[in-house]
């Protein structure tokens, strides 16, 4: 591993203007670019501290033996210039999409005298018209299947057309009215070429009108009695009509326009683009990659761009590219922006839609983005393989007698210090095993401090190993035998805290790894190992440490410990908020004798809001129906002598009087 300061540049030898730096390693290969506005303030940032980098700016500054740079005039310059660089080195550390497939187009080759309609691949040709892409050829193949009873092109191979030629008779697409059979001279070129243009048309989105057409014909045919004819129209817009359905129409405008999402952890982002073609959705991809560093969503959406619209060229950029985020700088926004427009040879708008359809379009994009990064998550979990290598991983990295085969993490949630909580999640083998979670409601007097209730509740979960039940009636028992409402099982299950995990993990850095570490050896089981998991940088914290230990971010085992801790925050954040949810339905009239339901409903309805009606005197309050002299002054001392009813600002925390 290298050190950065043997190639760490000399002090004022960096430039501070805008420019493109790269990264070699000893062998000359270059493993990261970048761009700068200022190349002395970014660079310099890769030679503080190595315990302060992201893990993988680490791994790239302690793999890298060089650093250069070029100076440019302006952000376009400099996009320009990372751009290429990129491209031409493929930088390991930098992020990169990459899907497994190349997506299917319809396309029309117009360059030929009988012009062909095919599903196709690969790099585009001059020449040829391109409609997509699509998600899947068998999508393509049933709409062109449609489409050929009204348009009857061409869609054989060359050496099927010079064959048909040769013996004088059609192929079986000629036969069943597929194709208007230009191989054996049933139509000319002319007549071919306009039958092309016709369907070029339709697939551009001009639909409307070619529909209205022949049902003007069908409804004239049948005028002249001619049913035969009409009921083949007839036939042929309703197949129009199902291949329009399979492009449903999602902005009202029209417009030609990408719609880019992303969903991104710590670890990994993806990405998913839908094509809006003439106001349809005529096809859609998606990437899952790494993530090299913490790049923000906007500088995420950046890298992606330049890498899609870099490798399909110019005709690929649309009118309107509609991203969730714009990079923060609105001078690399701007850059962006003509980059793209130089790509295109056109203006290309490129924003985040605030309203309407294409902002409903977005969030539909965004769904799938998510859906695809728990999907890529789910299958990366259920592999044994994947799972066995991540607990070994874990074992190598802490230095344990054997791999941790149940895991338990805790997490802590409350809101500027009420309703505290805690969650306990259990992973067995790699996999979640939901049924043995658990539930805490923190007590203690200093609970609104996170290490305190960490400590509380290790404290209390291993006081229930230590004195687990040994029978079914006092499974749901706390460790004084009384019913602990605050301790609820997700699902029932006789002796959970019997079993003793191989590895506890709580969410949090070095504070609260010594509190669990604490309430641990009190409890008596001082051979279990604890651990704690920083969200910023990912770091893994042991007891009375100085440094984290630092596992690769690519590493099977840390992407487990992240997806445990996760669950533990998941799980923690649901249960606070059913008891926050709960805790601001509470009323103070509550628990006052003779005040049912229907009562407290005409009191609130009468005087609007508590404040008025704690104002309210005895004789006020009895002459609301339903309520008498008893009650009433049951009402009044109630009000008078009990707590008064606070709200808490979830946006500050602030807690106030109703």
């Amino acid at each position: 591993m290298a050190d950065p300061s043997t190639y760490r540049p000399a002090p004022g030898s960096i430039p501070v203007e805008p420019g493109v730096y790269r990264f070699s390693d000893p062998n000359g290969r270059v493993i990261y670019v970048g761009k700068a506005k200022s190349l002395r303030a970014r660079l310099s940032s890769y030679f503080q501290d190595l315990a302060a980098l992201h893990p993988r700016t680490l791994a790239m500054v302690t793999t890298a033996a060089k650093v250069e740079w070029t100076v440019v005039r302006t952000e376009v310059e400099a996009l320009q210039l990372e751009y290429s660089w990129i491209k031409e080195y493929d930088p390991r550390f930098n992020v990169r999409y990459r899907d497994d497939k190349s997506y299917p187009y319809l396309a029309v080759t117009l360059n030929e005298e009988y012009p062909r309609a095919m599903v196709m691949r690969g790099a585009k040709k001059r020449g040829v018209r391109y409609f997509g892409p699509y998600a899947h050829a068998w999508a393509i193949r049933e709409t062109l299947d449609q489409l050929l009873r009204v348009f009857p092109v061409r869609s054989c191979s060359k050496g099927v057309f010079n064959r048909s030629r040769q013996i004088g008779r059609p192929c079986l697409l000629g036969y069943i009215g597929k194709c208007s059979a230009p191989c054996v001279d049933r139509v000319d070129a002319d007549e071919h070429r306009a039958i092309v243009d016709d369907l070029v048309a339709f697939l551009d989105g001009k639909t409307t009108a070619y529909v209205r057409r022949l049902e003007r014909e069908m409804k004239a045919a049948s005028a002249e009695l001619d049913f035969e004819r009409a009921a083949r129209l007839r036939d042929d817009i309703a197949a129009l009509e199902r291949a329009m359905e399979a492009n449903a129409v999602v902005l009202g405008d029209g417009t030609d326009a990408d719609v880019v999402a992303l969903a991104d952890d710590p670890l990994e982002v993806a990405v998913q683009i839908f094509y809006v073609r003439g106001g349809r959705i005529r096809g859609q991809r998606g990437w899952v990659a790494d993530k090299s560093d913490d790049a923000s969503a906007g500088d995420l959406v950046e890298r992606f761009l330049l890498q899609l619209y870099g490798e399909l060229g110019g005709e690929a950029v649309p009118r309107e590219v509609l991203v969730p985020e714009l990079p923060a700088d609105p001078d690399e926004a701007g850059a962006l922006r003509e980059l793209l427009a130089e790509i295109r040879g056109a203006k290309v708008d490129l924003r985040v839609p605030q309203r309407g359809d294409k902002k409903a379009l977005l969030e539909t994009v965004a769904t799938n983005a998510q859906q695809s990064l728990k999907l890529h998550k789910s299958k990366r979990a259920s592999d044994l393989t994947t799972r066995s290598r991540a607990l070994e991983e874990i074992q190598e990295a802490l230095e344990l007698d054997e791999p941790p085969l149940r895991v338990e993490c805790y997490d802590i949630s409350n809101l500027a210090g009420t309703e505290v909580v805690g969650s306990m999640v259990v992973f067995e083998d790699g996999l979640a095993r939901k049924r043995e979670y658990r539930k805490f409601t923190v007590r203690g007097e200093d609970g609104h401090d996170d290490v305190s209730a960490i400590r509380e509740v290790l404290s209390r979960r291993f006081r229930r190993l230590r004195e687990a039940p040994a029978d079914d009636e006092a499974a749901d028992e706390t460790a004084d035998g009384a019913p602990d409402a605050g301790d609820q099982p997700e699902t029932a299950r006789p002796r959970a805290f019997a079993y003793a995990p191989g590895l506890v993990v709580v969410d949090g850095g070095q504070p609260q790894v010594n509190a669990a570490r604490v309430a641990m050896d009190e409890a008596g089981v001082a051979d279990i190992p604890v651990i704690g998991l920083a969200k910023r940088l990912e770091e893994v914290w042991l007891p009375d440490t100085d440094d984290p230990v630092i596992m690769p971010r690519t590493s099977e085992g840390l992407y487990l410990l992240q997806r445990v801790r996760d669950e533990a925050h998941r799980f923690a954040i649901t249960h606070h908020r059913q008891r926050r949810s709960t805790s601001m339905t509470d009323s103070a009239l509550d628990g006052i004798p003779g005040l049912g339901p229907a009562r407290r409903k005409a009191l609130l309805a009468r005087f609007g809001s508590l404040k008025r009606l704690r104002a309210a005197t005895v004789d006020e309050v009895a002459a609301v129906p339903g309520v008498g002299p008893a009650t009433a002054q049951a009402v009044v001392d109630a009000l008078a002598t009990g707590p008064r009813p606070t709200s808490v600002n979830t946006a500050t925390g602030e807690v106030a009087e109703s």
